[in-house]
């Protein structure tokens, strides 16, 4: 069969082309033109053009079915295969941003050992383990207190990027 004078198959492999490169785009500049409308946003439309394109292209140069069935069908994959991919991987993806960054302010009561010894009057370092990684911080002692190497401390305040610490006896 043949639309506008080109057969189905090539049509289908033109839409499968223009959408790869519009993905390339869509990656490279997402950031950029960055929209999001729900479940119309740009990559769900992509994955269903790319999908509907792909199943259609495969259908038509394999198969012998009807072109009608072949584009209902293809429709239906590509429309099941991209909400599947909106609800079951974008949605997820977005809820899960997290940053690994920190404050200052959310160091105050944290564990941390010393790496570097406190002498009195002085700056040495801690090491604070979280989940995130590893958070390696200047201290000083609040007392004004040498804190050997290895002695687990506890965070009183931090002030000017210096963790003030005390040892820790729990």
């Amino acid at each position: 069969m043949e639309l506008f004078g080109f057969s189905l198959p090539s049509i289908y492999l033109a839409l499968l082309v223009i959408s790869g490169i519009l993905i390339l785009f869509s990656i490279f500049f997402s950031d950029i033109l960055h929209t999001d409308i729900g479940i119309l946003n740009p990559t769900v439309m992509l994955s269903f053009l790319t999908i509907l394109s792909a199943c259609g292209y495969l259908l038509e140069r394999y198969s012998g079915l009807n072109s009608i069935v072949i584009l209902v069908v293809s429709a239906l994959a590509a429309f099941i295969a991209a909400l599947s991919f909106h609800f079951f991987v974008l949605i997820p993806l977005s809820s899960a941003e997290e940053s690994l960054v920190y404050n200052e302010e959310s160091l105050k009561g944290r564990v941390g050992k010393v790496i570097t010894t406190i002498p009195m009057d002085g700056y040495g370092e801690i090491i604070i383990e979280s989940t995130s990684g590893n958070i390696s911080k200047t201290a000083a002692s609040f007392y004004n207190e040498a804190i050997e190497y290895g002695v687990e401390t506890i965070v009183i305040e931090v002030k000017d990027s210096i963790a003030y610490v005390v040892p820790y006896e729990g």
